[in-house]
């Protein structure tokens, strides 16, 4: 796979992504165990991907790596909604389906919540999961977030509107847990 390592991790590498990655991003992202849980109802084809690529990849204004095991890439870990004046960030991942629960997420997640309280000196991290996606709730806990409230109804997913979880995790909180 192309493109250096940004960030090293036990069992996975961050790195960014790169145009040859747009396929597996297609591929995964239209897959229903990953667009469900990330509260996505249509699919996205190889033009949309090239322009989220474009925008948000190559954009000044998210942070998205891919996550790299064994060569092999299996998804996706970023900061984006930058609020500078308060020192912000949202958190947001993926992994495709036959990576699922083997830890490479939560590894992934704690990799750049670390480069996100000390390199970019955040004071804080949020996320939000929606309902029905107890794996990522995990996820997040592992990693020291607190569920903070519930948006009622916030996205139409599957013919019903779903509630979505938000959590927080503030920069003391996260040293003061010992996960630097």
């Amino acid at each position: 796979m192309p493109g250096p390592v940004f960030l090293d991790g036990d069992r996975i590498t961050l790195r960014p992504i790169e145009e040859e990655d747009i396929e597996f991003l297609q591929k995964q992202v239209n897959d229903p165990r990953i667009w469900r849980p990330i509260g996505r109802s249509r699919p996205m084809n190889r033009e949309q991907e090239r322009e989220f690529f474009e925008t948000d990849v190559c954009g000044d204004d998210t942070i998205v790596l891919l996550i790299v095991a064994d060569s092999t890439p299996i998804g996706t870990v970023g900061l984006h909604s930058f609020d500078w004046e308060t020192q912000r960030a949202e958190l947001g991942y993926w992994l495709a389906p036959d990576f699922h629960g083997e830890g490479y997420g939560s590894e992934a997640a704690g990799r750049i919540v670390a480069y996100a309280f000390d390199q970019l000196g955040l004071h804080r991290i949020e996320a939000r999961v929606f309902e029905r996606n107890d794996p990522s709730r995990r996820l997040l806990e592992s990693v020291g977030f607190t569920q903070e409230g519930v948006h009622r109804d916030v996205e139409f997913i599957d013919g019903a509107y779903r509630d979505a979880y938000w959590y927080g995790l503030l920069e003391d909180e996260w040293r003061s847990d010992g996960s630097d």
